[in-house]
């Protein structure tokens, strides 16, 4: 497969996930790009995503940043899950923030992955580091 197939099918694979994906779409969430091993999503803070800190609830951020890893780690059209995850907060989101997602993936060995995504506000400002752990099961997204 050719560079320009690959970054199709995985086009093609970001489409058919945020079609199915209630939870991204409910909280604002869109796909900017998805190419192999990599996608970028964004959404904006609202007011219902305030903690009582009047900043955007981590797990919000956390949501955004798992989405992001969820998207570039089956971008290959095999059926990736998380096996696990961690994320360091760096900096507050306020309300009216773009958030954009960059997820990257590290390595991919057999059926495990480790992808790195950066959460970042729309000045550049880093908010969150996460690191995703991924292991490839049975299936395919989208019929190839």
């Amino acid at each position: 497969m050719n560079d320009t197939d690959a970054d199709a099918l995985a086009w093609s694979v970001g489409q058919a996930m945020y079609a199915a994906d209630a939870a991204s779409q409910a909280l604002g969430m869109r796909v900017l790009a998805v190419g192999p091993g990599r996608a970028t999503l964004t959404m904006q803070v609202r007011a219902d995503m305030l903690n009582g800190h009047r900043t955007c609830h981590g797990g919000l951020i956390f949501s955004l940043a798992d989405s992001a890893f969820a998207f570039a780690c089956n971008s290959r059209n095999v059926s990736t899950v998380a096996s696990g995850c961690t994320i360091d907060f760096l900096a507050p989101a306020l309300e009216g923030d773009v958030l954009t997602a960059e997820a990257q993936e590290r390595s991919l060995a057999g059926r495990t992955g480790v992808y790195d995504v950066t959460v970042f506000n729309q000045d550049g400002r880093a908010v969150a580091l996460f690191r995703g752990r991924s292991y490839r099961i049975k299936g395919q997204i989208v019929e190839a």
